[in-house]
């Protein structure tokens, strides 16, 4: 089978009603982002970061997967599919994706400030006294500013294996994340869908650009991937 990687950002997992990550004034829901994202913003304010995020897992608890994640199973009927995410929510997962990576970690998804291999599931709200096994207070599971991306080797690995390349809903903008389409072999098909693309035709040997909303231009490229076109 035809490896395919697909790297998704916010834009698919907008038209579930999950608000994407920064505006144009670098505001996140009214939240300066370097308060709520970020090593020093955690040791400042604990309970700020806890609430900003306890809202956001309550918020992903309440959507569900669009067609654009829908559509993506799909392609496991004819293809070998692995997503690698830019999104910390689990729509994939939850449309039916078998293989998906999370560059940016998972909302619901906890663990130990002192231990990184100490990670939970969590649905519910994360308070100061949340503690692990071992005692120490627990945080989101969530790669913030200024931290180190521990997936993003693996997404170097699984990019550079790839026979085709779909980009969805991202801004390509956001590094080291942007940077996986340059480990692609050169002349493999890439599709890139977003409604106000970023990348040049001319940027790569074999670009289409598909100039939608993921819940329409997934389904055409999914289409035309598994035959239907």
């Amino acid at each position: 089978m035809k490896k395919i990687v697909v790297l998704t950002g916010a834009g698919i997992s907008a038209e579930s009603g999950i608000q994407t990550f920064r505006d144009a004034n670098g505001l996140w829901e009214g939240y300066n982002i370097m308060e709520v994202a970020s090593p020093i913003g955690w040791e400042r304010n604990k309970k700020l970061v806890l609430d900003f995020y306890n809202k956001r897992r309550a918020q992903l608890l309440n959507v569900k997967p669009n067609e654009g994640h829908k559509a993506l199973v799909l392609l496991e009927k004819k293809y070998n599919v692995t997503i690698i995410t830019q999104n910390v929510d689990d729509l994939h997962e939850r449309a039916g994706s078998s293989t998906v990576l999370h560059l940016h970690g998972e909302l619901l998804k906890v663990r130990s400030t002192k231990d990184e291999s100490l990670i939970y599931e969590w649905k519910k709200g994360l308070k100061i006294g949340d503690v692990c096994e071992e005692g120490n207070q627990l945080r989101p599971h969530i790669v913030w500013f200024g931290e180190m991306v521990p997936m993003l080797d693996k997404a170097i690995e699984i990019t550079a294996e790839a026979d085709i390349l779909i980009i969805i809903g991202t801004s390509m903008q956001v590094y080291p994340a942007a940077n996986l389409i340059n480990y692609t072999k050169a002349t493999i098909p890439i599709y890139f869908i977003d409604p106000k693309p970023t990348i040049e035709h001319n940027s790569f040997s074999n670009l289409k650009i598909v100039a939608e909303k993921a819940s329409i231009g997934v389904i055409k490229v999914v289409n035309e991937l598994i035959g239907l076109q």
